[in-house]
């Protein structure tokens, strides 16, 4: 006896694909953080080494990063209010869209606030001329990546919606 074939009207089908997305791991997180950490710390010694001097960090690093968490706040806070309080559905391509810049944005910013912190700690016991100012501000920088790294996972958290709207 041969089976009949789904009816396409079967949401429940085996056929039909029921795909999930499980949240950025803190696991993965922590290892690009490390990377950067030992990136930045050995970027230090390479600049010692084959550079005529280690790069400054200006002003510009963390007030680029910074500017570029508040982008990701402000779309953070636009997709909750309309997935949680409007109670409205994102388009599939705009909740892609934004789960990808999410996550990308975490993985890159992780890496970057463990870079900046690795130049930062590298830069500690030095009695160079600007050793304190490259420092100061690799340590805010640092702080300014980890903020990107909030604000990616709040907008990962935005897009996220209950089981009981996805059935809807």
């Amino acid at each position: 006896m041969r089976d009949a074939p789904p009816d396409p009207s079967d949401s429940e089908g085996p056929d039909e694909p029921r795909g999930s997305l499980q949240p950025t791991s803190p696991r993965v997180l922590t290892v690009w953080g490390l990377v950067g950490l030992v990136g930045g710390w050995l970027f230090h010694a390479y600049a010692d080494r084959q550079m005529t001097a280690a790069p400054v960090v200006s002003w510009a690093q963390p007030l680029a990063l910074f500017f570029v968490a508040a982008i990701l706040g402000a779309t953070a806070w636009a997709t909750w209010r309309v997935v949680h309080v409007h109670r409205r559905r994102l388009l599939p391509h705009q909740a892609v869209n934004r789960l990808v810049l999410a996550r990308a944005c975490a993985y890159v910013g992780v890496l970057v606030a463990g870079g900046y912190l690795g130049y930062a700690l590298s830069w500690l016991g030095v009695s160079a001329e600007l050793a304190e100012q490259r420092a100061v501000r690799s340590l805010i920088s640092a702080i300014a990546g980890a903020c990107v790294v909030a604000t990616a996972l709040l907008l990962e958290r935005a897009c996220r919606v209950r089981k009981d709207e996805n059935a809807a």
